[in-house]
């Protein structure tokens, strides 16, 4: 009787979910509905047809496989077979990679590596602040985390509320901790307490606005400082994180490289990389507040804010408040530290010439360029296809132009083809 009520469980188990045998991968249906708000589960809604999708498949592999023994519960669900999951939540694109947990809801909108989709949900398997309760631990969360956010004291006061609701907000992009001052021992600066910290590049910096009595001030300068600090000082920029950077509302400083099929970057893209790297490094409290810096390997990406073709390697700073990018006159060879400070001051004093923008003939400039660049891809991709494409449709609109437009010519050859005809009927 045990033996069949197993069975049956089991069975109604696999009514939900199947389990791919080499990827830990729960393969969905809409069932998964009815239970949808029981335990964690990690998500990515795909389509079959989709290209995004298939290069995703082997990365949601190994995700599914690294967290196999953590309650979260990695599935996958194809939204044109049940289109009711899509509907459900809501599903725009493909793929959308969610994590519910209860009632709540989070669509990631990183880069689609393993580490960032593991650690994205890592982030809201726990509570929205941990709590450190043993100095040891301060190793481990060094050697594990590139970068998080330490709140050292009491969890009561002003700043410990105004830090758990911030954390609430960013914990789907950054860890946040909780510590007392006798814990963290020499692991972090401390020297009064309540005390704050975000630690990246193996050094903790240190929060200056707490001493702030007002409270909607002291609100808006710790959500912006955490907004801004949830990044690396020298992150690498993608399609997928692009678009976080720019909320920081700060200047984005990117340098332009270019990498081959393997991520390798050659030598002296490497050496310009640096270069730009050393500065933000070097000159930290002059920059750090008004430019974001980073580095970029997509040129079509570049070309498309820049609406232009941008030489490699190079420099480009984008106002992410007013969509105007800079480029500096100097060429790429004859860029140093010092003619890009010369640069960035011209940027902060509103000196350097900018371009681009959010007006109505950007856009049009910038849709007419993409179009271009993206027909002329095509075209020495494979140009018989291309022709095929778009020669064809053109051939059977100018068919129907030519019949609309030129009615009246069709019309007078044939009445005068019946004036002939009824003539050389008279005449016989």
């Amino acid at each position: 009787m045990v033996l069949l009520r197993k069975f049956a469980l089991l069975a109604s188990i696999c009514g939900v979910f199947s389990i791919t045998a080499a990827a830990k991968v729960l393969e969905l249906s809409d069932r998964f509905l009815d239970v949808r708000k029981e335990g964690q589960w990690l998500l990515m809604m795909y389509a079959p047809w989709c290209a995004h999708c298939k290069r995703l498949d082997p990365i949601w592999s190994h995700v599914a496989q690294h967290l196999y023994a953590s309650p979260i519960r990695v599935g996958r669900v194809d939204c044109t077979r049940f289109t009711s999951v899509a509907q459900a939540f809501k599903i725009k694109g493909f793929p959308t990679i969610m994590f519910l947990k209860g009632d709540q809801e989070f669509t990631y909108h990183g880069d689609r590596t393993k580490e960032e989709i593991v650690k994205f949900a890592l982030r809201l398997t726990s509570p929205p602040v941990q709590e450190i309760t043993k100095t040891r631990s301060f190793e481990v969360l060094k050697r594990d985390r590139d970068l998080y956010f330490l709140y050292v004291g009491d969890r009561s006061g002003l700043l410990w509320d105004l830090y758990h609701k911030t954390a609430d907000v960013f914990q789907p992009h950054a860890f946040f901790y909780q510590t007392q001052q006798t814990v963290v021992d020499k692991h972090a600066p401390v020297e009064n307490t309540p005390a704050l910290f975000v630690y990246k590049e193996s050094t903790h910096y240190n929060f200056t606005g707490h001493n702030i009595s007002d409270i909607d001030k002291l609100n808006k300068t710790l959500y912006k400082w955490v907004n801004a600090e949830r990044f690396p000082t020298f992150p690498k920029v993608t399609r997928g994180n692009i678009n976080q950077l720019f909320l920081t509302n700060k200047n984005l400083v990117l340098a332009v490289v270019e990498e081959n099929q393997l991520e390798e970057v050659s030598p002296d893209m490497i050496e310009f990389r640096d270069m730009v790297e050393s500065l933000i490094k070097t000159k930290r409290e002059k920059y750090h507040d008004h430019f974001q810096f980073g580095w970029i390997a997509n040129a079509d990406l570049v070309n498309s804010i820049a609406m232009m073709v941008v030489p490699l390697p190079s420099l480009i700073v984008i106002n992410t408040t007013t969509s105007h990018h800079h480029i500096p006159d100097d060429d790429p060879e004859k860029l140093t530290p010092h003619a890009i400070e010369a640069f960035l001051e011209e940027i902060r004093s509103e000196n350097a010439p900018r371009y681009g923008g959010n007006s109505w003939l950007v856009h049009l400039y910038r849709f007419w360029f993409e179009t271009k660049t993206t027909l002329g891809s095509m075209w020495k991709g494979n140009p018989i296809l291309t022709a095929l494409i778009f020669g064809l449709p053109a051939g059977f609109l100018s068919l129907i132009f030519y019949g609309i437009c030129c009615p009246d010519i069709l019309d007078a050859d044939d009445e005068e083809e019946e004036e002939e005809g009824r003539n050389h009927i008279k005449k016989d």
